[in-house]
């Protein structure tokens, strides 16, 4: 394999303004974010919500979410930060990358749930509004796994193989210095934005309420995320022949399928409002 012909890697990750540096990393994320909540907003908005509800959830989901999904990385890549040569404190580097979707979808979840209760929004009538938005966030945050030259696949001879700078403990040693990697970051990037269209287009077309466009958006994701996760050799703890976000996929597929197909024989009806019943009850009382 050789280097002539494969795309280059940035050569920085991050810039300075006066004392403050700022990693792309963390730039694409913060995008992605603010691209969840303005589509999320829109959506609920179209569906009944008041203006920017959605803040008051994604006050309660981002925190939630972020810790999620950097402790569901720690707990599955334990050997890069404690042992000989590891320092735990690297658990706080963010920036360095590390952030598990799988992870923020358990805590952040559970954040949205919370938040939801307070708003007087049915949690799952807000996981189909923000479905969409969050699967576009998941494609524009992958931008930060370039510029940090992470979460690449195996040696290829592909034209689009990506260049990656040594020394790198993500590239397994006997691998000659001209290997050039598949860049599995991009493809869940485009497999994610193929996503927010296929999903949308099916909405125009079936009734996706009652949990059903977030149950599609789980299969989906999870369907692409296993195969993506088998090209990738970076590090990661292996059950019977697969990696650790392989089987999470495999199980968040799993409940995506069993979710869609409980609402449908649950809810046959449409669903007339996204409110909860004590939220209808407070403002016919008013």
């Amino acid at each position: 394999m050789r280097i002539l012909g494969s795309i280059p890697s940035p050569t920085i990750s991050y810039f300075d303004v006066g004392p403050l540096r700022i990693h792309f990393y963390a730039v694409f994320i913060l995008i992605g974010i603010a691209a969840a909540i303005l589509i999320g907003n829109r959506r609920l908005v179209q569906r009944g919500a008041q203006n920017w509800v959605v803040l008051d959830i994604a006050l309660w989901t981002v925190p939630f979410g972020i810790i999620g999904a950097r402790l569901f990385h720690v707990l599955t890549h334990t050997t890069d930060y404690f042992g000989p040569g590891k320092s735990p404190m690297d658990i706080f580097a963010v920036w360095n990358g590390g952030l598990a979707i799988y992870g923020a979808l358990i805590l952040g979840g559970f954040g949205a749930y919370v938040g939801c209760q307070q708003a007087g929004i049915k949690f799952l009538s807000f996981t189909d509004a923000i479905a969409p938005g969050v699967l576009l966030a998941q494609a524009i945050g992958r931008w930060g796994n370039y510029f940090n030259q992470e979460l690449f696949g195996k040696p290829t001879d592909l034209p689009w193989a990506i260049q990656i700078d040594r020394p790198n403990t993500a590239i397994p040693t006997g691998l000659p210095d001209t290997a050039v990697f598949h860049p599995t970051f991009a493809y869940e990037m485009l497999w994610s934005l193929a996503g927010v269209a296929i999903l949308l287009f099916v909405e125009k077309r079936i009734d996706l309420r009652w949990g059903r466009m977030f149950a599609l958006y789980l299969a989906y994701y999870s369907l692409g995320r296993f195969w993506i996760e088998g090209l990738r050799i970076d590090p990661s703890d292996i059950y019977f022949g697969l990696r650790t976000n392989q089987w999470s996929a495999v199980l968040t597929g799993l409940i995506g399928l069993g979710l869609y197909f409980y609402s449908k024989r649950r809810h046959t009806g449409a669903e007339n409002t996204i409110f909860t019943s004590k939220k209808l009850l407070a403002d016919t009382a008013s």
